[in-house]
C-alpha cells in the first residue's frame, strides 16, 4: 500500500475529476487530510502498527466528525462535535484519514437518496438516476473509488 499522504493526495484528485459535489455535506480542506495522513505515514516510519493507515473514509453526515457539522442532512439540526463518534475514532486510530461527511436523505429515513437540501445523490453508474438508500453520499463515495470506506 502507498503512503498515507500519497493515497490522500490520489483521493483529493479523484474527487476533483468525478465532480460529484453532491456527495458531500463536509469535505475536510485537503491541507488538513495531507496533514493528518503525513503523521500517520511519521507514526508507521518510526515503527507503530497501523492495519489501516492509508485508506480514506467518508462518514456518513449523522455520525460525529470532530470538527465537522453533524447535520443529519438537515442545516438547521447541525452542531459542532468536539469528539469523534466511537466508530470513527477507532478508524482513526487505526490509521484511517477521514476526508469529510457524506450527503444522506434528511435524518436517514428515505429510501432513494434525493430527500436533502444538499442535493439528491446522483446514482454512480448512471447520473440519470438516483443512487439509492438513505446513505446515498457515502455508497457513491465507494462506487465511484473516491474512498476505500465508508
Amino acid at each position: 500500500m502507498s503512503g498515507a499522504l500519497e493515497r490522500v493526495r490520489a483521493a483529493y484528485a479523484r474527487i476533483a475529476q468525478a465532480d460529484r459535489p453532491e456527495v458531500w455535506i463536509d469535505l475536510r480542506p485537503q491541507e488538513d487530510a495531507e496533514a493528518e495522513a503525513a503523521a500517520i505515514d511519521a507514526r508507521i516510519a518510526a515503527g507503530e502498527r497501523l492495519p489501516l493507515a492509508g485508506t480514506v473514509l467518508a462518514v456518513k453526515g449523522n455520525i460525529d466528525v470532530a470538527g465537522l457539522p453533524t447535520t443529519a442532512g438537515c442545516p438547521s439540526y447541525a452542531y459542532r462535535p468536539a469528539a469523534d463518534a466511537p466508530a470513527v475514532a477507532r478508524l482513526r486510530a487505526a490509521g484511517t484519514v477521514v476526508l469529510g461527511t457524506t450527503n444522506l436523505d434528511q435524518f436517514a429515513t428515505g429510501l432513494v437518496g434525493t430527500r436533502s437540501p444538499y442535493g439528491a445523490v446522483r446514482n454512480a453508474v448512471d447520473p440519470a438516476y438516483v443512487s439509492g438508500g438513505s446513505s446515498s453520499g457515502s455508497a457513491v463515495a465507494v462506487a465511484l473509488g473516491l474512498v476505500d470506506l465508508a
